[in-house]
């Protein structure tokens, strides 16, 4: 006989609910200030020992190592993809052209620090995590401001150089599209050229990507023509040795401070980039206002730092712990399973 129990169809959907709750992935556990706490009590010492004297025997690995974690969390997230070495089945992010550039110091920083932590806690602290803090110590040792940097990152599991393109600026783009390409990041104008300036008060470039402002058929009106003059004997044999290159800030290189915004004002820009923050209504009040003000500088630096620390992060089972920073634990391809 029939059961026609009109508790039926509540039961029902409580344990199809039930069942619902069950089987769902749990959220990924937040990252924490004290992550490595227990499982690499040392860490923080062991990244400091060896960026410090790293900085002071290389004065770009810095600036190096700045640029190479702004260009790994602007593709997919803070996640140490830019790291990984292209092989015969995958060309990876390091080798799209924009990224050819990053200079080898900052590589060389996070392969230091993951070798001698794999020694004292083997196969605990990523390499996504090491590239962040090591960045960070490197920008105070210069002289730039102290920011929390938050722990449990995970390395990301695929490394495409054709999820770059559109990711990162350009020396040779307009203000538009520069503007445009941090507003897909969910950056404001204001956080933009913070880290611009930030960047750059302490960053290099090679010559290919400024001399068409001094030798194009039509030279750039705005550069100082002192800094011009300087700029063309040093870029005179690029040519023949593309690795020449120049500080951004020639006034104060290497050292973290408002001085690349005042530059800027004084038409002292290397980058036509740079130098259109100047004169641009959009991003004019914000150069005036760092220039003005370092402390005000510091304080939206940092905060525009531990925001793109935290950028579309991997944590729990999204990423893994590599065992070497350049290549994936398991499959030799873009991606691992």
């Amino acid at each position: 006989m029939a059961n026609n129990s009109p508790f039926l169809p509540f039961i029902f959907i409580l344990f199809s609910s039930l069942s619902t709750i069950t089987t769902a992935h749990p959220p990924p556990p937040p990252l924490t200030l004290d992550y490595y706490a227990k499982s690499c009590p040392r860490f923080h010492d062991i990244v400091r020992n060896i960026v410090i004297p790293k900085q002071s025997t290389h004065p770009t690995a810095a600036a190096a190592t700045l640029r190479l974690f702004f260009h790994d969390c602007m593709v997919g997230g803070c996640d140490a993809s830019v790291l990984i070495s292209s092989n015969a089945y995958n060309k990876a992010e390091r080798d799209q052209d924009i990224n050819e550039s990053l200079a080898g110091d900052g590589f060389d920083v996070v392969t230091r620090v993951k070798t001698a932590l794999e020694v004292e806690c083997p196969g605990v602290v990523s390499c996504s995590d090491i590239l962040a803090v090591a960045t960070r110590d490197l920008i105070v040792q210069v002289g730039g401001p102290f920011f929390e940097v938050k722990l449990g990152r995970k390395d990301g599991l695929e490394s495409k150089a054709t999820n770059v393109e559109g990711k990162l600026g350009r020396s040779n783009m307009t203000m538009n599209d520069i503007i445009r390409i941090f507003e897909g990041h969910k950056y404001t104008i204001r956080e933009m050229v913070v880290l611009m300036g930030g960047g750059h008060t302490i960053g290099f470039a090679h010559c290919k990507e400024f001399q068409s402002r001094l030798f194009g058929p039509k030279p750039d009106p705005s550069v100082h023509p002192k800094l011009a003059e300087r700029l063309k004997a040093m870029c005179a044999n690029s040519s023949s040795d593309p690795s020449v290159s120049a500080f951004l800030d020639p006034i104060s290189a290497g050292n973290f401070d408002n001085m690349i915004f005042k530059n800027l004002l004084n038409g002292l820009g290397v980058l036509s980039t740079d130098q259109a923050m100047a004169s641009d209504p959009r991003t004019r009040p914000f150069v005036e206002e760092y220039a003005r003000d370092q402390v005000v500088f510091f304080k939206d630096f940092a905060r525009a730092m531990e925001k793109t620390s935290v950028y579309q992060v991997k944590t729990g089972n999204q990423g893994e712990v590599r065992r070497r920073c350049d290549a994936f634990n398991n499959l030799p391809s873009g991606k691992t399973v």
